[in-house]
């Protein structure tokens, strides 16, 4: 299973890290297989900007419905604060959900959730806001990232709001 597609001319600046494929939920019958792209900008200090891509797999296959989408996107954000606590941003408090139109007109629109949190650099915090957003195009897609707070915070914004609404299942 790959990833979700990304355009190219979207990850100008964008360097691939690597993808991955991983079980985040499995109990009895059922399991959740996520295909993820992940990138970083290599141009900018730590921490960096980052930016995921991931298609979901639901074993046994179930159409997509309101209930199994709420607890997609329950489960995702507890993976998602868990990942960001990986990457040493501590101190992350939900700040709001919302819904964002995606690009691909076959889609539905997807919740979008922001989260703040810091991280400590050379002794110094540094603010860090994240996003999250979830869909579903015949199966559930998720993107989202992180970026540094202070200068040059609306442009970093706008750009993976930018790369997110552009995920494609194919």
């Amino acid at each position: 299973m790959d990833p979700p597609v990304v355009p190219a001319e979207r990850l100008d600046g964008w360097r691939h890290v690597d993808d991955t494929v991983d079980r985040p939920f499995a109990a009895g019958p059922v399991s959740v297989t996520a295909s993820t792209a992940r990138y970083e900008r290599a141009d900018r200090p730590d921490p960096r900007p980052f930016f995921f891509a991931s298609r979901l797999r639901i074993r046994p296959e179930t159409p997509p419905n309101a209930a199994l989408a709420r607890l997609v996107e329950n489960r995702a954000r507890s993976g998602f604060r868990d990942r960001l606590a990986e990457r040493d941003i501590g101190g992350i408090e939900p700040r709001g959900e919302r819904t964002i139109a995606v690009d691909d007109p076959d889609a539905t629109e997807a919740t979008l959730a922001t989260f703040r949190g810091r991280c400590t650099l050379d002794g110094e915090e540094v603010p860090v806001e994240a996003m999250l957003a979830v869909w579903e195009a015949d199966q559930y897609l998720l993107a989202g990232g992180a970026y540094r707070l202070d200068g040059g915070a609306n442009d970093a914004r706008r750009e993976l709001l930018s790369l997110v609404r552009a995920v494609r299942p194919e």
